[in-house]
């Protein structure tokens, strides 16, 4: 992203045309900034996907409270539940669930 130095806009990229290079221009005001023709814009650009560590662990999962209840995925009747404070304090706790059943692990939550 580029801005203007005159008025502080984003400035708009152009493509080349009728003989004309490359170019940022102001919508607001006259500035232009030519580019040069060794300059290359690249449209797509692959960003590494960083990794991120998991907010319960196993470990969390199994000390979490134990119901009884029906799995979303499986019907399995044995549930894990922990309870977290995403949003705001004025808005209620989130309950995130996990089954037991050791083929299906679903996970889901409650707003």
């Amino acid at each position: 992203m580029e801005f203007c130095p005159e008025c502080g806009m984003m400035l708009q990229f152009q493509l080349p045309n009728l003989g004309r290079p490359s170019r940022f221009k102001c919508p607001a005001c006259p500035y232009v900034y030519y580019l040069d023709k060794n300059v290359k814009i690249k449209k797509n650009i692959h960003l590494p996907k960083a990794s991120v560590d998991p907010i319960f662990t196993q470990e969390d999962i199994m000390n979490g409270q134990k119901i009884d209840g029906h799995c979303l995925n499986c019907g399995h009747g044995k549930l894990v539940f922990q309870e977290l404070q995403i949003k705001s304090v004025d808005e209620p706790i989130t309950k995130i669930y996990w089954c037991l059943n050791d083929k299906c692990k679903h996970t889901w939550r409650e707003d």
